[in-house]
C-alpha cells in the first residue's frame, strides 16, 4: 500500500481524502493544510493533520505526496518531493508553464519516482469505451471532436479566493474544468499543434472571467471545439464524430457527485444505439492506478508526453486569450 500525505484540505482535497478512506491501495496518512480549520475536518475523519508541505517530506512513513495546492505552488512542490524520494500526484493543472513542466518531469525521472495528474475524467466507464472503440476503427477516422464541461459551483465562492484571481488564476474557466476537456482531446486525438480562445465575463462579476471558448488544431488534421462556463448551471458533454459515425457522452451530473452518463451511438446508415453507464468512482480509480504505478504493478495510463501536451496547450490557450490569435503549441 502506498502511504500518503494530502497537501492542501480545501474543496478538492477533501474530496480526495473521503475518497480514499477505504482504498487498499493508496492510504491517506497524513492531511496537511495552514488552516486548523481545515485540519480539524481531515482530524474529524481520523487523519492524523500537519501545517507545512515540508511536514509531509519529513516524515519518513510517507511514500507519496497528492498535491492538492494552488497551481503557482506545483511545480516547484512537485520538484521538492520528487527530490526526497516522494511519489508525485497532482492535481490539475500540473504546472503553468512549459519551462515548469520540463522541470518537474526532469525531477520525476532523474529520482524514479512515480507522476499521476488529477485528469479523473479519463477514468470514466463510458470515456474509456470511446477510446477503445475508436482505437479499434469503428467509427472510422476521427474528425471533430466536441466538449463542454461547464458548471456554476464559484458563483458561491468568496471572491477574495484564489480561484476567481486573475494574478493567481489567468483565464478561471480553464483551470476550473476547460483542462479536462483539453486533456480529452489529447487522449483522443493525439499531439495538438494550435489553439485559439476567446475569454468573456458574461454571468459574474468574476475578475478572471466565466466563459471560455477554445478551438484547437491537432496534427491528424482533426479538430476540437471546447467550452467552459462558470456561470451557467451544470453541462457535461463529450461528442467525438468520425468518417463512418459518431458517439457521444452526456453527464447526467456533475462528476463529484456522478448519476451517470447516457451515450449515444450513430452507425452509418443504422439507427442511434443510446446506453446507460452508472456512477463509477473514477476520482479513486486515478489514485489508485497512481498507487498501482508507484508500487511497479502496471504502468500508469497518462503518459509523460500527453502532460507535456496538456501543460503546452494550457499556456498557449493563455497566450491566444490575450492575442486574440492563433498560437503554436
Amino acid at each position: 500500500m502506498i502511504r500518503a500525505a494530502i497537501i492542501g484540505l480545501g474543496w478538492w482535497g477533501q474530496t480526495i481524502l473521503k475518497n480514499l478512506l477505504d482504498s487498499r491501495i493508496v492510504s491517506p496518512m497524513l492531511a496537511v493544510d495552514p488552516l486548523e480549520s481545515a485540519r480539524s475536518a481531515a482530524s474529524a475523519l481520523g487523519v492524523t493533520t500537519a501545517p507545512r508541505f515540508e511536514d509531509a517530506l519529513a516524515n519518513p512513513d510517507i511514500d507519496a505526496v497528492i498535491l492538492c495546492t494552488p497551481q503557482g505552488r506545483h511545480a516547484e512542490q512537485i520538484v521538492a518531493a520528487a527530490r526526497s524520494g516522494r511519489h508525485v500526484f497532482c492535481e490539475k493543472p500540473l504546472c503553468t508553464t512549459s519551462a515548469d513542466v520540463e522541470a518537474a518531469i526532469a525531477a520525476v525521472r532523474q529520482a524514479g519516482v512515480q507522476l499521476g495528474i488529477g485528469h479523473e475524467r479519463r477514468f470514466e466507464p463510458a470515456v474509456i469505451e470511446m477510446r477503445k472503440r475508436f482505437a479499434a476503427g469503428e467509427f472510422g477516422n476521427p474528425l471533430m471532436l466536441e466538449g463542454n464541461f461547464s458548471q456554476d459551483k464559484f458563483l458561491k465562492l468568496p471572491r477574495d479566493n484564489w480561484r476567481l484571481s486573475e494574478t493567481a488564476n489567468p483565464a478561471g474557466p480553464l483551470s476550473a474544468t476547460g483542462i479536462h476537456m483539453v486533456d480529452l482531446s489529447i487522449a483522443l486525438l493525439g499531439r495538438p499543434t494550435s489553439v485559439w480562445a476567446r475569454l468573456a465575463r458574461l454571468g459574474s462579476d468574476f475578475e478572471n472571467g466565466d466563459t471560455l471558448s477554445i478551438t484547437m488544431g491537432f496534427e491528424s488534421g482533426a479538430t476540437a471545439m471546447l467550452g467552459a462556463v462558470l456561470a451557467t448551471p451544470f453541462m457535461g458533454r463529450l461528442a467525438l464524430l468520425g468518417s463512418k459515425g459518431w458517439m457521444e457522452i452526456r453527464d447526467r451530473s456533475h462528476p463529484e457527485n456522478s448519476t451517470g452518463w447516457d451515450v449515444t451511438s450513430l452507425h452509418r446508415n443504422q439507427t442511434p444505439v443510446t446506453a446507460f453507464y452508472p456512477p463509477h468512482p473514477s476520482v479513486r480509480d486515478n489514485l489508485e492506478a497512481f498507487g498501482r504505478a508507484a508500487l511497479g504493478q502496471a504502468p500508469y495510463p497518462v503518459t509523460s508526453n500527453e502532460m507535456l501536451a496538456n501543460v503546452r496547450s494550457f499556456e498557449a490557450i493563455q497566450r491566444s486569450v490575450k492575442s486574440g490569435a492563433i498560437e503554436i503549441i
